[in-house]
């Protein structure tokens, strides 16, 4: 009997993350034949999560461009996915959140009328262009997906919301935990893996460190600027440290050359492997990011997020006391961090708050649900 055929397609790092152990899990059950699509959206942070899990792709389509449009993306994406879909034929296609790639693949398994699994359903920030352009993606996989596997109650609340099939919303928990304890464990077992963060580990050990990260598209521009100045001030007090693994992007890059030169008190680094990311968080006092990644992932290891945002799509670390939005206004950043670092009872209460991302078993569920379906 042919087993089922499914496609996994990712492109970026955050979807190579929350999928790794997707991908483990499906092609250890053996009742479904697995093969993955990378369009290498994002280059080098693929490749680097790649190496860790140990994943290589079936399919490379190498997509990116320096200072490629939104547009042009998009119409690479859709058109190569297309051809890889017209010869793999796959019975499903698996995405996951909500990247150019995610859309472009549901698109292209939409026009070919194959069943589409979107990991990672229901986020929702309420406004189209914070995060932008991910919340426009998200909700365009929405009304084309079969399954729909919601990390949170909340996520599923509001695919019922956008009148969603209930019987095809399943609530797994996010994926982003499995991989952050399988990687934990790796690095208890293999400490090499994580060894080059002991020299910074070594450089902060008497000081609180803040782990930062920034990229999104909403900050480019004055919004960055206000991070760049308020990181400034944080890192001039004589008991904390600033770690910054620097996303590649120019516009976050060019601004923070400008305006923070090379202040050795704050350590911009190149980015991280997922390990060493993982090893960083550890070793962080509090995070500070607008990444939506982190947000799932600090809580799980007891770490307070400060979200520069105005908004989010993962309101449950909010509610639950794990995140709190802070914006991009310079005063209040410096005020929130110095909060927590001052103020061990406000410190505490985000510490030990509930993590709402899940157990570390989403994606068991995930591989469940999609080899009954694909059994049909």
């Amino acid at each position: 009997m042919t087993k089922p055929r499914i496609l996994v397609v990712f492109g970026t790092r955050p979807e190579a993350i929350k999928l790794f152990p997707v991908v483990r899990t499906l092609t250890d059950r053996g009742d479904v034949s697995v093969r993955t699509c990378v369009t290498a959206q994002h280059r080098g942070l693929l490749d680097q999560v790649l190496e860790i899990a140990g994943l290589v792709p079936d399919i490379d389509l190498d997509l990116m461009e320096p200072g490629q449009t939104l547009d042009r993306l998009t119409a690479r994406l859709l058109t190569g996915l297309g051809a890889v879909l017209d010869a793999e034929r796959p019975d499903m296609v698996v995405v996951q959140g909500d990247t150019a790639t995610a859309m472009a693949g549901a698109m292209a398994a939409y026009y070919r009328k194959v069943p589409v699994a979107h990991v990672e359903a229901g986020l929702r920030s309420g406004d189209i262009y914070h995060p932008w352009p991910e919340e426009v993606n998200r909700r365009m996989i929405a009304p084309i997906a079969a399954l729909h596997f919601a990390p949170t109650d909340t996520a599923a609340e509001a695919l019922r919301r956008e009148a969603i099939d209930p019987a095809r919303i399943h609530v797994t928990g996010n994926t982003v935990i499995d991989a952050l304890h399988w990687t934990r464990d790796r690095i208890a077992r293999e400490p090499a893996l994580a060894s080059g963060l002991l020299p910074i580990a070594d450089r902060v050990r008497d000081k609180r460190l803040v782990l930062v990260t920034t990229h999104r598209r909403e900050n480019f521009g004055d919004g960055m600027t206000a991070i760049a100045r308020a990181l400034a001030r944080i890192a001039a007090r004589e008991d904390v440290a600033v770690l910054f693994p620097m996303h590649p992007n120019p516009n976050v890059g060019g601004v923070m050359d400008a305006v923070l030169g090379d202040n050795p008190r704050i350590l911009r680094i190149d980015p991280l492997d997922y390990p060493h990311f993982v090893a960083a968080l550890d070793l962080a006092h509090l995070v500070l990011t607008d990444s939506g990644g982190v947000q799932e992932e600090a809580p799980a290891l007891g770490k307070p997020v400060l979200v520069m945002r105005e908004t989010t799509e993962r309101p449950e670390g909010v509610a639950a006391g794990t995140a709190r939005l802070v914006g991009t206004d310079e005063d209040r950043i410096v005020s929130e961090i110095f909060t927590l670092i001052d103020d061990h009872a406000a410190y505490a209460a985000m510490a030990r708050a509930h993590n709402p991302f899940g157990d570390g078993h989403a994606s068991n569920r995930i591989a469940e649900i999609i080899a009954d379906a694909c059994r049909g």
